[in-house]
């Protein structure tokens, strides 16, 4: 069965949607305006790990007909740990309340009249948002028509409209690199790109785009791939192109403006300079627009992987119980989040990465039963030791140990692990198949 063009245009909007949320937005101005005349090695970094990454995983999640299932072939402990954690990382622990308060830090806060209450507007809008998102998760069947046939068009009208501008009116002065992307950009860019949460977010939207084509009667195996990676390759061509817009305006607004913390201070400023106080409109309708479909995507496949899981508790009321856990966190604060994001990230990242690496390679193994817990293993331990460190916590000896690793300063010390438990579990393999 094949489906029609305009069905797998909406599923592939659907698809960039619930990848484009508060990082894909922020991330690449901020990377063009620190990387500056160095932006096109540093993009291509951060697009391997922000676009063909999160798109390999979509597919390889469909192929496996689930994260769990992929994850089962290094243990089914491991299976059940690694999932829930990625489940509950990217979704109402991190990432859900992160995409519900980045729209209103960055782009309605900044423009509250003075003496305003900002936290209770913080309440009011994050009710709101939520209110929204758990009306749109209510029916997972409509999905796609509400998201393929409105949000994502308006969203990248909105985007075409700021970049084009940008292009005739826009003030560029290109600067030289920050130090971080002087020396070796594409790795800082890679790096980078780990902020947008895509690569983590795609082992649980892999089910949600299964189960949609499902709907559509695509039940084969091999039909459901072949869709699968027809999505991936389209949505992955637009989030590659809005990536490369923003970072381009970045780059050329790296000498025009500060470089502060994020980069929601540099579209504030670009959307000033072209609009105005007006701007602020714009610009709260793009991070709330993409904000909102990362998260109706994020509590659909997290709801239906937990309504599984935890059978007694319907699909609705996990959507209730998600969205409420969220509000909640996102009214912590917007610091209080980031503050724990970079090192859960460095944690579970690179495993994330190698288990993607593995399922793509699953058929060439010839069997090898070692080489999904071990390659696991040895990267699970180096990366979560890297994240302590990086987070100010040393195992002692442990970490002077890791420290010696190829890469290591750089956060890619599990790379050259990774290879070398993949080569030993081969040795183990040939080993095992002669006795």
């Amino acid at each position: 069965m094949k489906l029609t063009k305009e069905k797998m245009l909406l599923i592939s909007f659907m698809l960039f949607s619930l990848f484009f949320g508060a990082g894909n937005l922020i991330f690449p101005p901020f990377l063009g305006q620190n990387a500056g005349n160095k932006t096109p090695l540093a993009m291509l970094g951060f697009l391997l790990t922000a676009v063909v990454l999160p798109v390999l995983g979509v597919i390889v999640v469909a192929q496996f007909d689930g994260l769990d299932k992929l994850a089962a072939n290094a243990g089914k402990k491991f299976a059940l740990v690694f999932t829930l954690l990625i489940y509950l990382s990217i979704g109402p622990g991190l990432g859900i309340p992160r995409a519900a308060s980045v729209p209103f830090e960055m782009a309605v806060a900044p423009y509250l009249p003075q003496g305003a209450n900002t936290r209770l507007c913080m309440v009011i809008y994050s009710l709101v948002f939520f209110v929204i998102a758990f009306w749109l998760c209510l029916n997972p069947g409509k999905l796609v028509e509400r998201i393929g046939h409105f949000l994502t068009p308006s969203l990248l009208t909105l985007l075409r409209v700021l970049f084009f501008t940008f292009l005739f009116k826009g003030n560029v002065d290109i600067a030289r690199p920050q130090a971080a992307y002087a020396g070796a950009p594409f790795l800082k860019g890679f790096s980078e790109g780990y902020q947008t949460m895509d690569t983590i977010a795609a082992l649980n939207f892999g089910l949600v785009i299964a189960t949609t084509l499902r709907s559509f009667g695509i039940n084969n195996e091999n039909d459901l791939i072949k869709h699968t990676v027809y999505a991936g390759l389209f949505a992955g061509s637009i989030l590659a192109l809005v990536y490369m817009m923003l970072s381009y305006m970045g780059m050329c607004s790296s000498n025009v403006y500060t470089i502060q913390d994020n980069g929601a201070w540099t579209l504030r400023n670009i959307v000033y300079q072209l609009y105005g106080p007006v701007g602020a409109y714009l610009l709260a309708a793009i991070f709330s627009l993409a904000c909102l479909t990362t998260c109706v995507g994020l509590i659909n496949s997290i709801s239906q992987y937990f309504s599984v899981l935890f059978k007694r508790i319907s699909y609705r009321k996990w959507v209730f119980i998600i969205v409420l856990f969220s509000f909640l966190i996102c009214n912590l604060g917007l610091n209080a989040i980031l503050g724990i994001s970079i090192p859960i990230l460095n944690a579970i990242y690179p495993v994330a990465i190698v288990l993607i690496i593995l399922g793509l390679t699953h058929r060439f193994n010839g069997g090898n039963k070692f080489a999904y817990p071990m390659v696991i293993a040895g990267t699970s331990v180096v990366s979560v030791i890297y994240a302590l460190d990086e987070a100010g916590f040393s195992i002692g000896f442990v970490t002077d140990i890791c420290k010696k690793l190829p890469l290591y300063s750089m956060g890619f010390c599990w790379v050259c692990v990774a290879a070398v438990m993949y080569v030993i579990s081969l040795l183990a393999f040939k080993v095992k198949s002669k006795d």
